[in-house]
């Protein structure tokens, strides 16, 4: 019986299975980010997100076991120096995929999977992403708005004048009182 056993077989024997999922995971620690189909990039989630939790804690142990899952000496070290340092005040979700399509052979769903901080795009800092300058554009100006603009310039001449001419009588209306 199989209770409680989720994970994907991916149509392969145990050892072909873990295999394929230790080198797609030397791949992408060294890429950064591959090609594959979506079931894949689902597998090798699921096996390589524990493998970069236990790089957050740099000591021989973590180094023992990650190189025992990994067995590649150059892709320890890059986990261990660059990885773990841009993941270290993440609590998980180190991946993304991203489906691309299907592919035209076979029409498998394929996807890209990535590690989420070396990917500029979708990054939240405000430094790193570049932003669009935004431009407005003007309407030109027509001969009904040269019209009304005039129309605008006069009554203002004449609230000068109307504003003129109450001041005048207001000044007027004190002399008087004196």
């Amino acid at each position: 019986m199989r209770h409680n056993k989720k994970f994907n077989h991916l149509g392969r024997k145990t050892a072909h299975r873990k295999a394929m999922l230790t080198n797609m995971s030397i791949s992408l620690i060294e890429h950064k980010r591959i090609k594959t189909t979506v079931a894949k990039a689902k597998a090798l989630r699921i096996f390589v997100e524990p493998i970069i939790s236990k790089s957050k804690i740099d000591s021989t142990h973590s180094r023992r076991i990650v190189f025992s899952l990994l067995q590649n000496k150059e892709a320890v070290t890059e986990l261990f120096r660059e990885v773990s340092k841009k993941v270290a005040d993440r609590p998980g979700g180190y991946t993304r995929i991203l489906k691309t399509g299907n592919r035209l052979g076979d029409n498998a769903d394929m996807c890209i999977i990535e590690l989420v901080d070396y990917n500029e795009t979708y990054s939240l800092d405000k430094g790193t992403a570049t932003k669009k300058k935004r431009t407005r554009r003007t309407k030109k100006k027509t001969d009904t708005t040269e019209v009304v603009e005039n129309v605008v310039e006069e009554v203002k001449e004449e609230v000068k004048d109307d504003a003129e001419v109450v001041e005048n009588t207001e000044e007027k209306k004190k002399e008087e009182k004196k």
